[in-house]
């Protein structure tokens, strides 16, 4: 089974801690990175892009500092590195107008409210990590019981022993 890595980028230590926790379910099967501002989370993407581990899903607060969740959301849907990663804006800041530019621009996934509910984040983040191991080259059994297991077993049968689809 291929590593897929999950960042979180979030300011705030306690939410921070507090969001790595809550994806406890996902840590046997998808490597578990955090970053506390948009420089870090650059570098964690830097040293993933060099081991070769593909970023499945960003979990991304909105104000971070020195800039917005959404550019920085804006930035990775123009890399080609990242372009196919889940992204989810994790906040309770956003107004209408940003919400609306991270659907349109950087190609946003998924919403969370800030405060959020330890089932409610883990149910988004099986949902759109199954639509990423879906949409790539993955052994999606591997995933089955971590994932959405009748949607990959379905999807298994489309893809050769290696997990490419055919």
């Amino acid at each position: 089974m291929s590593e897929i890595a999950i960042l979180v980028v979030e300011d705030e230590p306690e939410v921070r801690d507090a969001v790595v926790r809550d994806l406890a379910p996902f840590a046997h099967h998808f490597r578990i990175e955090a970053a506390e501002d948009v420089a870090d989370a650059r570098a964690v993407l830097q040293e993933l892009a060099e081991q070769r581990v593909p970023v499945g899903l960003i979990l991304c607060d909105h104000l971070l500092p020195g800039t917005l969740g959404t550019d920085f959301l804006v930035e990775l849907h123009a890399g080609e590195a990242t372009r196919a990663t889940r992204k989810v804006l994790l906040t309770g800041q956003a107004g209408l107008d940003d919400t609306v530019r991270a659907i349109n621009e950087a190609g946003l996934d998924y919403y969370i409210a800030k405060p959020w509910t330890p089932d409610g984040l883990q149910e988004a983040v099986r949902h759109e990590l199954t639509e990423f191991v879906l949409g790539g080259d993955f052994d999606v059994l591997g995933y089955v019981v971590v994932l959405d297991g009748p949607r990959l077993v379905a999807a298994a049968a489309d893809r050769d022993w290696e997990g490419r689809r055919i």
